[in-house]
């Protein structure tokens, strides 16, 4: 059974329609996640929401616990994890207010930990394509179904933050082809990827980054007020997911992408590691 995750803002919880709705405390290998997890149903769908900087905003880019937050969203079945984040354009195509489907992500976060696997065991998963192709169709035709227009492709440039971009920068990262600007894709689609979930991002434009002439500077108060104001869309895009499913055609890899990723020798994986990675990759491992 498909079970779709939901990464975000606490505006996009709100889903008149959920219902047994309760809280859930996860506990994890790697520690704690950001808050509770809130569970419910919409119709015969089961939906897994988790505020990404914790309720009340408390956790700053660098800090939120990437892999807690993917592997508490493993350990309750989710097989579709949407993730729901504030983003700069870089490109007068997505202007304020935009919702973009991104398919491919530049990295420039360097204080983050990005892998499950460590400390005597090794995997290389395949990220060419870090976003998961069949679920964006799927996202982008129920936001259709819904009377939302998504933008589909473009590159995310993931910045480590928490302050936003110099004009240098955000001229660099321009001339690279790049589309938008964000803090918290990465590493969410690696651990997503090593997690063998389906992964997409619903990125919402607030603002011209501060490259654009004609615009002022990005600013708090803007991101809050444009974020605020595509919150309702996305609330949109998330119901139309829940009611029209998650059963898309699909020829990806991304449940397997496991299968030839684990390199070490499975006599040499400790023990503690097999039980650490039991939810991961526990079904790779040799008895």
């Amino acid at each position: 059974m498909t079970k779709l995750g939901v990464i975000g803002g606490s505006g996009l919880y709100d889903i008149e329609q959920m219902t047994d709705v309760r809280k859930e405390r996860v506990e994890t290998p790697f520690g704690n996640p950001s808050d509770d997890l809130i569970l419910g149903r919409v119709g015969d769908r089961e939906i897994v929401f988790l505020p990404r900087h914790g309720v009340g905003h408390y956790l700053n880019p660098t800090e939120v616990p990437y892999r807690a937050n993917v592997h508490a969203m493993k350990q309750l079945g989710v097989t579709h994890l949407l993730s729901v984040s504030a983003v700069g354009s870089l490109t007068e195509r997505y202007p304020p207010l935009t919702l973009v489907c991104p398919d491919q992500i530049i990295d420039r976060t360097i204080h983050r930990d990005r892998t499950f696997f460590e400390h005597g065991v090794v995997a290389h998963v395949g990220i060419a394509h870090p976003f998961c192709p069949d679920f964006a169709s799927c996202l982008i035709s129920r936001a259709e179904d819904a009377g939302i227009s998504v933008q589909r492709g473009g590159t995310y440039v993931a910045i480590e933050g928490p302050q936003f971009s110099t004009i240098a920068e955000s001229e660099l990262y321009r001339s690279w082809g790049a589309a938008i600007i964000g803090m918290t894709a990465m590493p969410e689609a690696r651990l997503a990827r090593e997690a063998e979930l389906h992964y997409v991002q619903l990125a919402m434009v607030t603002d011209f980054d501060v490259w654009h002439e004609d615009e002022g500077h990005v600013s708090v108060e803007k991101v809050v007020e444009y974020l605020h104001r595509n919150a309702a869309n996305a609330k949109k895009v998330v119901l139309s997911l829940l009611n029209g499913g998650l059963d898309w055609p699909s020829t990806c890899t991304c449940p397997t992408a496991l299968a030839n990723a684990i390199i070490t020798a499975s006599d040499r994986i400790p023990a503690e590691q097999r039980k650490r990675l039991s939810v991961i990759a526990g079904k790779y491992f040799k008895s």
